[in-house]
């Protein structure tokens, strides 16, 4: 809001004086029209459509300020005669006479701006240039959304799972597969039964806490040698956008490290997009495995440790 209010204001205080300048160069013009009679000064007649991609004005907003320009007799249409849809305009005598006092005052203004830019010590053309590619490159939008997601996720901890948790365990997980796929057999085996089929074997659970609610869990379970699968992610829909998965995923490969891991395998399907973009962020590269016991499991990926 304070951004756009100063821009606002420093534009208004502009417009009013700039809206003045006509009247001492004995031009009756409205400051808008500005854009289209400069352009038109610089040739003999051009067309809606070129003078729009010129100035960097809509067809509709050009076409509306050169009706003005025309019911004030500064300038006149045509119609192109092999194309009906294009019109050309070019300034009438009146227009013409104008256009000379419009070039005095074209120079000195140009003057008195770069004047202006000399007693100050910053480019005000470059601060702008510099926002607008940078606002280009990332919006507003996006930087705010950024940094919310950063707040939040700095308020999400990250717990040992307890049998206390167990419940939720297969509720987070049956949640997202029930949206997505149908519950198997491995499924039950693993939710059912998270303490000797996870836990006991040498493997271990992540739960995450947000506000004093578990919202999501993660498990890092111990397959073979120094091999670790990172598997029952789950992150409850009403607490997403927080990098609550981020969060579980970078725990679980912390804790496969501490485990004598040296490589972590997965296991996921490509109709899940965000996960698979988090997996690549967490540095998991697809390879070719061995069958998976899932039906769903269309996509392997591994990180070396």
């Amino acid at each position: 809001m304070a951004i756009g209010s100063r821009l606002r204001g420093l534009s208004d205080i502009i417009t009013t004086d700039a809206a003045q300048l006509y009247h001492i160069y004995g031009v009756d013009i409205q400051p808008r029209w500005w854009p289209v009679f400069y352009s038109l000064m610089q040739t003999t007649e051009n067309s809606i459509t070129a003078i729009g991609n010129e100035i960097g004005q809509s067809h509709a907003s050009v076409s509306q300020v050169v009706r003005e320009m025309a019911k004030q007799g500064f300038v006149t249409e045509r119609k192109n005669k092999h194309d009906k849809r294009k019109n050309f305009v070019s300034l009438t005598e009146k227009g013409k006479c104008a256009a000379t006092k419009l070039n005095d005052q074209h120079k000195d203004v140009s003057a008195a701006i770069n004047k202006a830019f000399s007693e100050s010590q910053y480019d005000l053309w470059k601060a702008i240039e510099e926002w607008e590619y940078l606002l280009e490159q990332k919006s507003l939008l996006r930087r705010v959304q950024e940094e919310k997601k950063k707040r939040e996720g700095g308020m999400v901890q990250i717990v040992d799972y307890t049998p206390e948790h167990k419940c939720l365990f297969k509720q987070l997980n049956e949640e997202w597969i029930r949206q997505y796929f149908k519950m198997e057999e491995s499924d039950y085996k693993a939710l059912d039964h998270p303490d000797e089929y996870i836990v006991a074997p040498g493997g271990h659970i992540f739960m995450a806490v947000y506000e004093g609610e578990v919202v999501g869990t993660c498990a890092i379970i111990k397959m073979n040698g120094k091999k670790f699968e990172l598997a029952k992610m789950a992150v409850s829909p009403r607490a997403q956008g927080k990098s609550i998965g981020t969060l579980l995923g970078q725990a679980c490969i912390k804790k496969a490290k501490e485990l004598g891991a040296d490589t972590v395998y997965l296991e996921s399907n490509t109709l899940l997009k965000p996960a698979i973009n988090l997996y690549l962020k967490l540095g998991f590269q697809k390879i070719t495995g061995p069958p998976s016991p899932y039906e769903r499991s269309n996509i392997q990926m591994e990180l070396a440790l």
